[in-house]
């Protein structure tokens, strides 16, 4: 990025944040370290190209490195990464009291979704041995309509073809009413209890979806801008396909 000329910390610090996807790639390291492949999981708009770039570029600030000690090559923060946490953070708190009042359909992300929704499932809460759930989002193409996650020991895999195992739980909404509930902008009760968001499969897990299904990390944060937020009325949403 081009430098702003200027001494001030601030221009110095926007001209490693401001660049595109930078701070992206900054959120999904701080989540926890990840593979080059990971990460296009939670950038998945972003060329593997670009990516590559903006990895070299952040290694050679000091904000991240390779660890190449495990199964391959996997980056995460160093300190001064890690000191980022808080900005990070609070970009997504005004982000969501004040930014996202205009969303497109272009906006909603059913692999981000399923990418975040596999790292906040409370699996403490799930029955011990391997579980599979399969979401349907009946507003999107044939290409992203399934998803599976698969839990087992604690970890959890998201799988855009079926793992061929038996199914555990079936949950089926539109990919707006979904991303709705998992920002905070619907009620998860309301969602269930108007059949938005249908259920099918093991009572027990469908009893206990509040204890296991967590939301996103910024869905307790309350807008300061109520129009058009993604799944709050379904009649009414501002999302235009």
């Amino acid at each position: 990025m081009q430098s702003y000329g200027q001494f001030c910390p601030v221009a110095k610090t926007a001209e490693i944040l401001g660049e595109r996807w930078t701070p992206l790639i900054i959120r999904e390291l701080l989540c926890h370290p990840q593979s080059f492949n990971e990460l296009r999981n939670g950038v998945a708009l972003i060329s593997p190209t670009l990516l590559s770039n903006r990895l070299k570029t952040l290694e050679h600030r000091g904000i991240i490195r390779r660890d190449c000690s495990g199964k391959g090559v996997v980056y995460c923060v160093t300190e001064a990464g890690e000191e980022l946490r808080s900005v990070i953070t609070e970009m997504g708190v005004w982000g969501q009291r004040w930014a996202r009042s205009n969303l497109a359909w272009g906006d909603l992300d059913p692999t981000l979704l399923m990418w975040d929704i596999h790292r906040r499932l409370d699996t403490e809460q799930l029955p011990a041995g391997r579980t599979v759930m399969r979401f349907e989002f009946n507003d999107c193409p044939p290409a992203t309509r399934f998803w599976w996650l698969v839990v087992d020991g604690g970890e959890v895999d998201v799988c855009l073809k079926d793992p061929g195992y038996d199914l555990d739980l079936l949950i089926h909404s539109s990919l707006n009413i979904m991303t709705g509930v998992w920002m905070g902008d619907r009620s998860l009760h309301e969602a269930l209890k108007s059949q938005a968001i249908r259920l099918a499969g093991d009572i027990a897990l469908k009893e206990s979806l509040p204890d296991w299904f967590l939301l996103n990390v910024f869905s307790d944060v309350k807008p300061a801008i109520d129009a058009g937020r993604p799944g709050s009325d379904e009649d009414s949403v501002r999302v235009v396909p």
